[in-house]
């Protein structure tokens, strides 16, 4: 059950990505033939709209059709008033942004939702301590709970951590134990840690880690829209990293992951409850926008490059370079598609 959820999952990502490409084209006023879930051999097709609708075997992406425009054959165009190919560069710009940008709004959606529903965060209590460490000193204990920092009041982990990381001298603490206040001073100390990628980064910190606690969050509406907002900004920044640092090599290659990986790793969220499927929905689904816009041919970034080409030069790029870009576009974008499978059946077989 929950392997069919994670795919009913990427499938619906999908479907909202091509959506915006959909709809952006009609409101262009060109002509969509076909909109389809999936590639490879038709499951199921329906014609509506005057366009073909249609689920594929292979659910590794999909594709709008538009009149004139054909990744598979660059040389199939036509300039008849309803193509792709008669518009202007800023036309087919908008039309090519409104796939990631579908994304980025469903992304946006679904943490509002999450928000709505009341996500689980980490507490600020203190799980361990480390010895010799400033909080080991100060005499902070287990099951201690940060109260207040300088007199900001801290609600999570997060709040908590990021003051402490930021700080400029001693910190006056406020802490709850067993039911009674105390206050405690410390200072930070510059201490080695790893980040989200595995990089070896200093960091202040006072030597202590989380017991695990959480709780439920309770947001007005105005908190809400921050809290939707901040997380989309968050996972688009996150992803953004990810990919610069896979390119400069500070992430390894056998990192990356592909499709089995993307369908594991929601088939666990949805044993974890339906919190998380659409916490990291959400973060495949700006993940899709943000592996879109890159400027590789075969993608929306590469059509985007070709269209700002044209946009500053005044003239369309030949056909020759369109046609080997495309190429090379389609070579990388099966490779990288290639490791990451080989990757992800290499995580299995380990």
């Amino acid at each position: 059950m929950s392997w069919l959820v994670s795919l009913l999952v990427l499938s619906a990502l999908i479907f909202f990505h091509e959506l915006g490409h959909y709809m952006a084209a009609r409101l262009m006023g060109v002509y969509v033939e076909v909109f389809s879930i999936g590639f490879g051999k038709k499951l199921l097709s329906f014609r509506k709209w005057d366009t073909e609708w249609s689920i594929s075997a292979i659910p590794l992406g999909g594709y709008v059709k538009m009149k004139g425009q054909d990744d598979s054959d660059p040389t199939n165009v036509s300039y008849d008033d309803d193509s792709y190919n008669v518009k202007t560069p800023m036309q087919k710009i908008f039309i090519l942004l409104a796939g990631p940008a579908a994304n980025f709004i469903l992304a946006f959606v679904l943490y509002f939702a999450i928000a709505l529903g009341g996500p689980n965060i980490l507490s600020p209590v203190i799980g361990t301590v480390v010895k010799d460490s400033p909080a080991f000193v100060a005499g902070l204990e287990s099951n201690d709970t940060i109260r207040s920092i300088n007199g900001t009041q801290i609600e999570t982990w997060n709040e908590m951590a990021k003051i402490i990381s930021t700080s400029e001298g001693s910190l006056d603490i406020k802490v709850e134990r067993a039911g009674f206040i105390e206050f405690k001073t410390l200072t930070p100390k510059l201490s080695e840690d790893k980040n989200m990628f595995g990089e070896i980064i200093q960091k202040k910190m006072i030597g202590i880690s989380s017991a695990g606690v959480t709780h439920t969050l309770e947001l007005s509406l105005d908190e809400t829209l921050s809290y939707a907002i901040d997380k989309t900004i968050w996972a688009s920044t996150m992803i953004f990293a990810s990919v610069e640092k896979l390119i400069t090599g500070d992430i390894p290659a056998k990192e990356l992951g592909g499709v089995i990986s993307i369908v594991k790793i929601t088939s666990d969220a949805t044993d974890a409850g339906w919190m998380s499927v659409l916490f990291f929905a959400a973060l495949i689904s700006v993940n899709l926008g943000v592996l879109n816009l890159l400027p590789i041919p075969a993608l929306d970034g590469g059509h985007i490059m070709f269209n700002l080409y044209e946009l500053i030069f005044r003239r369309e790029a030949s056909e020759a370079i369109i046609i080997k870009l495309t190429i090379a576009g389609w070579v990388v974008l099966f490779s990288l598609m290639g490791l990451g499978l080989f990757n992800d059946i290499n995580r299995l077989m380990n």
